[in-house]
């Protein structure tokens, strides 16, 4: 079965404020790339779930990962969350 990603609610809320501050402070274009940089970022976990690291603020949930711009959980061989977006 292949892995797929799914995004809470409270990221897609994140990207789309990343979205509104970046297009304020640059442009679109900038809003527009940089959400697609975290998107594509966030889709390679469908060929590898366990490309971050142990997010070490978060060590007590057994599930809970991190890369610098998202933190993502595995909870399965199927399904991968992505929970919070950082910029």
């Amino acid at each position: 079965m292949e892995l797929r990603v799914f995004w809470t609610d409270t990221a897609r809320f994140q990207l789309e404020d990343i979205f509104n501050f970046h297009k304020d402070k640059a442009s679109i274009r900038v809003a527009r790339k940089i959400v697609k940089q975290i998107i594509d970022r966030t889709n390679q976990l469908e060929k590898n779930p366990y490309i971050g690291t142990k997010e070490p603020l978060l060590s007590e949930r057994k599930f809970e990962y991190g890369n610098g711009q998202y933190i993502y959980s595995s909870l399965d061989s199927t399904k991968v969350f992505v929970k919070d977006i950082l910029d």
